[in-house]
């Protein structure tokens, strides 16, 4: 039996970090090993101290370019009646980072737990795209929350499913690899290192257990759902893992089973990669995801919509002036669907049914 959510030592909330501020670089080398614009891989002998390190996101503001902001009404308070047969209504779930008062909170709104937690959507389908750790004061908790929750909307009809993000590799990396160097593409990193720069919490890894491993390495990559590609991150780089979301699943879970930290390395690095559906050309990039794998719309999380939308905030701004997310961002003809609502930034974490406007 898993750990139930909530349980286990209280920890302090991480404060909000809202610098965001635009970097004088794009790909300028300097002290740090940088994958892409917002992740950040310190040298091998970047000192830290002990406990949490606090992440400075640095992110390039976005232009709007082709970007289309599409309000959705919010869902009912509950899901609507269910079918004597049938699967029950799809939702999905954005990037959580450990913020699991948030997290209960919004899938209290659209009526998939009750106000103890409990899943109460019956034969609902749920899928977290991923992210559940780092940044956030509970990362575990999180973990905890969506293992449970996947047994009892077993138990009801329906069901619970995650997929793999970037963090969960992270995460993995940094339990089994620790310091032990690894080869990026810009010079030598380790995922210790990486882990703790991009908001790694001291509380998350004390409290990682065998069975938290266990369940992150066995997550499927792509998904395939009613027409909607489901995947964490918005890139192509799964297109390098397979030509079917079976044998990339497979590949994945085989390349954790190797234990090969350059490996798990180059596989953390490619599913960091961000906004190849934005801008001009990002309509094509889906279309090569959705001829590849199947279905008519993607749907990711990853990048936060006010990046999307070239929106930013600061510790100085005013709080009606930060960073406002109503629901999921649709852009790229309308080919993409992103669900990152940005609860690190001060925005949403969103919970949303599918297909929008239902």
């Amino acid at each position: 039996m898993t750990q139930g959510a909530g349980q286990g030592p209280e920890v302090e909330r991480t404060a909000t970090l809202r610098d965001f501020r635009v970097p004088a670089y794009v790909n300028e080398t300097g002290p740090y090993v940088r994958t892409h614009p917002g992740d950040t891989v310190p040298p091998m002998d970047e000192a830290y101290p002990d406990g949490y390190t606090p992440t400075q996101r640095d992110l390039p503001v976005i232009n709007r370019g082709d970007t289309l902001q599409v309000s959705v009404e919010p869902g009912p308070a509950a899901p609507d009646p269910q079918p004597a047969t049938g699967p029950g209504p799809l939702y999905v779930v954005g990037d959580v980072h450990g913020y699991l008062d948030e997290l209960l909170a919004a899938l209290r709104e659209k009526g998939l737990v009750d106000d103890a937690g409990q899943w109460s959507a019956g034969t609902a389908r749920l899928w977290f795209l991923g992210d559940f750790t780092d940044r956030g004061p509970d990362g575990i908790g999180v973990i905890d929350l969506v293992m449970r929750l996947s047994a009892e909307a077993a138990a009801a009809g329906g069901y619970c499913k995650a997929l793999m993000g970037n963090h969960e590799l992270l995460l993995l990396g940094a339990k089994r690899f620790g310091d032990t160097p690894v080869h990026s593409g810009a010079g030598t990193a380790t995922f210790q290192a990486a882990w703790l720069l991009n908001g790694g919490q001291k509380t998350d890894m004390d409290r990682l257990q065998d069975h938290h491993l266990q369940w992150m390495s066995r997550l499927d990559a792509v998904e395939e759902v009613d027409g909607h590609l489901l995947i964490h991150s918005d890139t192509t780089a799964y297109l390098d893992y397979g030509d079917s979301i079976e044998a990339v699943n497979d590949t994945v879970r085989e390349t954790l089973t190797r234990n090969d930290a350059d490996e798990v390395w180059d596989l953390f690095r490619k599913f960091t990669k961000r906004f190849s559906f934005r801008d001009e050309g990002g309509a094509e990039a889906v279309r090569s995801l959705l001829d590849t794998y199947g279905g008519t719309r993607v749907v990711h999380g990853h990048s936060p919509i006010p990046y999307l939308l070239g929106e930013v905030g600061s510790e100085e701004t005013e709080e009606d002036e930060r960073p406002s997310v109503e629901g999921p961002h649709v852009y790229a003809d309308g080919l993409a669907i992103a669900m990152d609502g940005g609860v690190t930034m001060a925005g949403k974490l969103l919970v949303q049914q599918l297909p929008l406007g239902v």
